[in-house]
């Protein structure tokens, strides 16, 4: 979430988002005995079957790795299968409608991300309320985006990037995943930040905008600390600024950028959902799994080996934060100006 005055939420949502969040309350109430035996949900059956986990992406992104992690232990803490459905295409879209018209009684499940209340703002079409037609479990884990260069790059630090870009305004550049990615709305925000003009060049993905900043194609990326750790530790890559709160224990010696004078704030998550009216009963055994699957001394470990931050909350936080990423990243498209794609 970024500065810290946050303005009302956009009206065209301000109906759905007040309807989702008192849905949102009445579905974590405590489970009653005669809505258990109508939904045939309680916390001792479930899950009486295999699960399946929709990645709405290709296999071998940080949504995958995650999903596995989750999903491999919970299969272990449940004594059935969570299987991994990749289901890629219009920028997760495609995989997050599977969920929405899935039967509410947890064998369809979804790991989201920050694109989850992004879309709505960049796409024209998009098939899904991001708060009404979904039950939120918990957020899972955290990564903060990390602002790179070229290591032959004049400026050193983000300071002295400001001054240049402040200098010449609109003749340097950043790489992005495609216009309307987590990687491009960061660039925005940072401009407006800043108040400098660098010019957006869209990508496929962010990992081939990061190929070309080694390359010297374009100035500067925005990636995510997993994409970029590898890079900056082996000196192929300066970065200059990360956008976490505090600095990230992967890159310790790499100040936020807040410490540098730029109010720029941006979470990558990940979090589990489920279809809209979840039985609270089913919420509370996931939420329960996640929690001792991410905090085990294993998964821990395999959080901390891909530059994520365990982030879990209660369901009713994880609803919260959802609202305000929705906030927050509509009032960044609207300041930069971008179009619905």
């Amino acid at each position: 979430m970024s500065s810290a005055s946050v303005p009302p939420l956009p009206r065209k949502f301000m109906p759905k988002a007040l309807a989702a969040m008192v849905l949102l309350t009445g579905a974590l109430a405590a489970p009653t005995a005669s809505a258990q035996q109508k939904t045939g949900a309680d916390d001792a059956s479930y899950p009486a079957r295999p699960v399946r986990v929709i990645v709405p992406y290709a296999p071998g992104g940080s949504s995958d790795a995650v999903a596995r992690i989750v999903s491999g232990k919970l299969a272990e803490a449940f004594g059935q299968q969570f299987v991994i459905d990749n289901r890629p295409g219009a920028s997760g879209s495609l995989g997050r409608e599977i969920v929405v018209r899935a039967s509410p009684e947890g064998y369809t499940l979804l790991i989201g991300d920050s694109p989850h209340t992004i879309n709505v703002h960049v796409l024209k079409h998009v098939p899904y309320d991001p708060i009404r037609d979904f039950t939120p479990i918990t957020l899972i884990a955290t990564a903060p985006q990390v602002f790179v260069v070229n290591p032959n790059f004049s400026a050193k630090t983000l300071k002295e990037f400001v001054a240049l870009a402040t200098a010449q305004p609109g003749q340097i550049n950043y790489g992005s995943g495609g216009s309307g990615a987590v990687t491009h709305l960061t660039g925005e925000l940072f401009k407006l930040a800043a108040k400098v003009n660098i010019q957006h060049v869209p990508y496929r993905s962010i990992a081939i905008a990061t190929a070309d900043v080694i390359g010297v194609q374009i100035t500067a990326a925005f990636p995510t600390i997993p994409g970029a750790v590898p890079h900056v530790r082996a000196g192929r890559l300066r970065a200059l600024a990360v956008s976490s709160q505090k600095r990230a224990a992967a890159l310790p010696d790499v100040p936020t950028f807040r410490e540098s004078g730029v109010d720029v704030l941006v979470t990558n998550w990940f979090g589990l959902f489920g279809p809209a009216k979840l039985p609270p009963a089913v919420v509370a055994r996931l939420h329960k799994g996640v929690i001792d699957a991410v905090n085990s001394p294993d998964g821990q470990a395999r959080f901390a080996n891909l530059s994520l931050d365990i982030s879990t909350t209660t369901p009713p936080e994880f609803g919260k934060f959802l609202l305000s990423e929705l906030q927050k990243w509509g009032q960044v498209v609207k300041a930069a100006g971008i179009k619905a794609e």
